[in-house]
């Protein structure tokens, strides 16, 4: 039902910045606590960062903290990642994922992600 569509990769040089997009559809966008994973070539797939359905709570993982921000845009149905002070570490496709609010174990396991965007950083 719910459809997520990233946008905003590329590439970039250490010490940059990006700003990644997801737009939401299909739903209830206050409906749902949402977020960024994120995998490398020949790695898991790793949380990065999670926002609560209504933008109060966030959540990053201690490899992005200080240097990302993760919101939201109910009014335009968005999500965003600001990715600064870009490391070559930080190479992965970049996914928006989403769940119901409120349901238990939010993660992998969510319902609903999207596509992916590229987000290459050279030394």
């Amino acid at each position: 039902q719910v459809q997520l569509v990233e946008s905003g990769g590329g590439l970039v040089q250490a010490g940059g910045a990006l700003r990644l997009s997801c737009a939401a559809s299909g739903g209830t966008f206050s409906s749902y606590d949402m977020g960024w994973f994120r995998q490398a070539p020949g790695k898991e797939r790793e949380f990065v960062a999670r926002i609560s359905w209504s933008g109060a709570v966030t959540g990053y993982a201690t490899s992005v903290k200080g240097r990302f921000t993760i919101s939201r845009d109910g009014a335009k149905k968005m999500m965003y990642l600001q990715m600064n002070s870009l490391k070559p570490e930080d190479t992965a496709v970049y996914y928006c994922t989403a769940a119901p609010r409120g349901v238990a174990n939010w993660g992998r396991s969510n319902k609903y992600w999207g596509q992916g965007t590229q987000v290459t950083v050279s030394s």
